[in-house]
């Protein structure tokens, strides 16, 4: 019996380093992390304008007025309805946006650089237990169409202030998203779950 023959070490260095090279992905990661903290500013910031426009302020008022693009600036004078669902609107579109950057930064982290071995750790999240490139890219897709109907609806609710070819778009655009969704689930089923002969 022959002892299996060992790789020489000259060429498993190359190996080595292209498997090294997935480090370079920690400051992409570590930017998205910096950049989900100017959202939770941004979201304190618009939630204090709302409070604070609640109890009179006007500036704040017209700080919301312009931050959700309510062009009739000149006739508001006071919270209503309408402007209140819009900037809440907004706050679920940071915390939806939120989502999905910890999706990208805990699942690609996971998936593509390195084991955080969080399996008995209480807090893991359950999609975390089984994920992959395909099932994130998945959960990338969905996350999407999610802000989109948010966009859409704010839109939809401020649309006297919109043209009409920005509706139209808006709604095509979100149509392509839901299609392209579709199609990378389905893509995704028939890969995991490929058509077996019987015979």
């Amino acid at each position: 019996m022959t002892a299996p023959v060992k790789t020489p070490v000259a060429i498993r260095s190359l190996p080595n380093l292209i498997f090294a090279s997935r480090w370079l992905q920690l400051p992409l990661y570590l930017g998205l992390i910096l950049a989900q903290a100017i959202y939770v500013f941004h979201f304190w910031v618009e939630l204090v304008h709302l409070i604070e426009a609640a109890f009179g302020s006007k500036d704040a008022l017209a700080a919301l007025v312009h931050s959700i693009g309510y062009k009739e600036s000149a006739d508001v004078t006071s919270l209503n309805e309408t402007i209140i669902m819009l900037v809440v609107l907004a706050l679920i579109d940071v915390v939806m946006i939120s989502n999905l950057l910890i999706m990208v930064i805990v699942g690609g982290y996971e998936t593509f650089v390195s084991r955080m071995n969080l399996e008995s750790h209480p807090d893991q999240p359950e999609w975390l237990s089984h994920v992959n490139a395909s099932v994130l890219k998945v959960k990338l897709a969905t996350a999407i169409i999610g802000i989109s109907s948010i966009h859409l609806l704010k839109t939809f609710i401020n649309a006297a202030n919109y043209d009409e070819k920005v509706l139209m778009w808006q709604t095509i655009i979100h149509v392509v998203f839901l299609l392209s969704a579709m199609a990378i689930a389905m893509t995704d089923r028939l890969m995991v779950h490929p058509a077996t002969n019987t015979h």
